[in-house]
């Protein structure tokens, strides 16, 4: 393969890329979460809560997409199997069917956790000058804070 002579050195490509593996597999792992809720849900929210489910997910499996796309573009191979992403993700796997409310908090928890995943590349990215991997992870970050708003508004008090 043509060496990478993109403006950013191979170190910084490298740290960037590890980040961004942290921030595919907890997007992966939450993708799944939520087309497994989705499924499961069950009560009186069921109509509202499959259908904004179907949203999320829909919504990040183009995300999944596009951060390993730009894992590829810096030079390096993206992760993808499940082995992979339990050991990349800081999100649980949720074992058994939650209630409702249970899976809203779940769903709320694990997006507050991607935008510190976010985070934490963005800073890698700012430091490096990669504008390109920081506008990625920047709209990431605010899908995940906006999404995280509103289950938090649903959310029983």
């Amino acid at each position: 393969m043509t060496a990478i002579n993109i403006g950013i050195d191979e170190s910084d490509r490298a740290a960037i890329a590890e980040g961004l593996k942290k921030l595919l597999a907890d997007s992966y792992t939450l993708y799944l979460q939520t087309h497994n809720f989705h499924w499961n849900v069950v009560g009186p929210q069921f109509r509202e809560l499959h259908l904004m489910f179907e949203e999320h997910y829909t919504e990040l499996a183009i995300a999944v997409d596009d951060i390993a796309e730009r894992i590829r573009t810096l030079g390096v191979a993206a992760p993808g199997t499940y082995k992979a992403f339990a050991q990349l993700s800081s999100i649980e796997e949720v074992e058994g069917v939650p209630n409702a409310d249970e899976m809203v908090r779940l769903l709320n928890m694990a997006h507050e956790q991607v935008v510190r995943t976010c985070r934490e590349v963005l800073s890698l990215a700012q430091n490096a000058d990669d504008e390109s991997t920081a506008a990625l992870v920047s709209d990431r970050m605010r899908i995940h804070e906006k999404t995280a708003w509103m289950l938090r508004a649903i959310q029983p008090q």
